[in-house]
C-alpha cells in the first residue's frame, strides 16, 4: 500500500529542490497541498502531486497557449477555478525558461496582492 502523504511530501521536496535551482523557494503545508513561496510571496501551489503557478492577465496566455488549465476544486457542488495554472512539462525541464516563468508568476502574485 502506498502512503499518499509520504508520496505528496516526496513530490513537494522534489519540486522545491528543482525550483531552488532558479529561485529561493520554500513550501508551507495548506489545505492538503502546499503553497510555494519566494521572498515571502506565494507564487505557486502543489495539489494532488501537480505543480501550478500563479497566473493573471500578464502571464495567463502562456499557460493557455501551452494547453494548460487552472487548478479547480469542488465547493458545495460547484466547480471553482483558481488563478493557478498547471506548469507545462517543457518549462519544468528547461531551467532558463523555468526561471522566466517563476519570475512571471511572482510578478502575478505581487499584482494580485496590490488589489
Amino acid at each position: 500500500m502506498v502512503d499518499s502523504k509520504a508520496a505528496a511530501r516526496a513530490f513537494k521536496t522534489a519540486m522545491v529542490s528543482h525550483l531552488n535551482q532558479v529561485a529561493p523557494v520554500t513550501a508551507r503545508a495548506m489545505f492538503g497541498g502546499y503553497g510555494l513561496y519566494c521572498e515571502g510571496i506565494m507564487f505557486a501551489l502543489i495539489a494532488y502531486e501537480t505543480l501550478y503557478f500563479k497566473a493573471d492577465v500578464g502571464n495567463q496566455a502562456q499557460f493557455t497557449e501551452a494547453g494548460m488549465g487552472p487548478f479547480v476544486y469542488d465547493r458545495n457542488g460547484k466547480t471553482v477555478a483558481m488563478s493557478y495554472y498547471q506548469l507545462p512539462p517543457a518549462v519544468y525541464d528547461d531551467l532558463d525558461l523555468l526561471h522566466r516563468w517563476v519570475e512571471a508568476a511572482i510578478a502575478a502574485a505581487r499584482r494580485g496582492k496590490r488589489k
